[in-house]
């Protein structure tokens, strides 16, 4: 199976306009594409309600259908800078939409997790990630006046944005090392991570961690499975 993973687009943030990932999203069945996985924050900010719906959400939700139309699995999972999706109208939009995602190449297990929650240092972030999708978020996001909400949601984005500075300055690489011990006992062998926009390679153990760059940074698709 050819599996193509994008992490951290943010379109609408630094990832610009939807416009050159919607294009490469088209191509993809002609490219082998069997299943895509979006590694969480495809926008700079989604949220799981109509009233927020941009441009750039609609012309990328066209393109996901018609990748679906065209028997392409399609697997989101949930990043820092998505609200509720899972609850709302783009739900139906993915065959699969959770906190990570496994699939098998090569007899090699891998796990797919956005990675945001990961480092249990960075307490203000946590707590941060934690209000933000509250269930008082979630009345908030959903049921304020629409001016009122998007208001409130940038706050959310600004506020998501001065948090953890600190921790963003490095990758935590031990938190990281211990998160994928625990799950490579579980019989994956590889972890996959997006969040930190920066590529790394690891090994840990019999098992192997992989920081995938950000979208937005390199404009490219990555692969696993397909044959150069």
């Amino acid at each position: 199976m050819s599996i193509a993973v994008v992490a951290d687009a943010h379109l609408g943030g630094p990832g610009g306009p939807a416009e050159p990932l919607v294009a490469q999203l088209a191509e993809l069945p002609q490219q082998g594409c069997e299943r895509l996985v979006l590694l969480g924050d495809l926008f700079q900010v989604w949220v799981g309600s109509d009233k927020y719906e941009t441009d750039d959400v609609r012309s990328v939700q066209a393109a996901l259908i018609d990748l679906r139309n065209q028997g392409v699995q399609l697997d989101y999972v949930e990043g820092n800078r998505d609200f509720f999706i899972g609850e709302g109208p783009y739900r139906s939009l993915f065959d699969t939409f959770s906190t990570e995602v496994s699939f098998d190449i090569a007899g090699r297990s891998y796990l797919a997790v956005h990675g945001d929650g990961l480092n249990d240092r960075d307490r203000q972030y946590l707590f941060w990630r934690w209000l933000s999708k509250s269930m008082l978020s979630r009345f908030l996001m959903l049921n304020l006046p629409a001016g009122l909400a998007q208001r409130a949601v940038g706050v959310t984005e600004s506020q998501l944005g001065k948090t953890n500075f600190q921790h963003r300055m490095k990758v935590p690489e031990d938190a990281i090392r211990q998160y994928a011990t625990r799950r490579f006992k579980e019989g994956f062998d590889v972890l996959l991570l997006g969040h930190f926009h920066e590529p790394q390679r690891w090994r840990e153990g019999e098992g192997e961690i992989q920081l995938l760059d950000a979208w937005f940074r390199t404009r490219q698709v990555e692969w696993f499975g397909r044959e150069a």
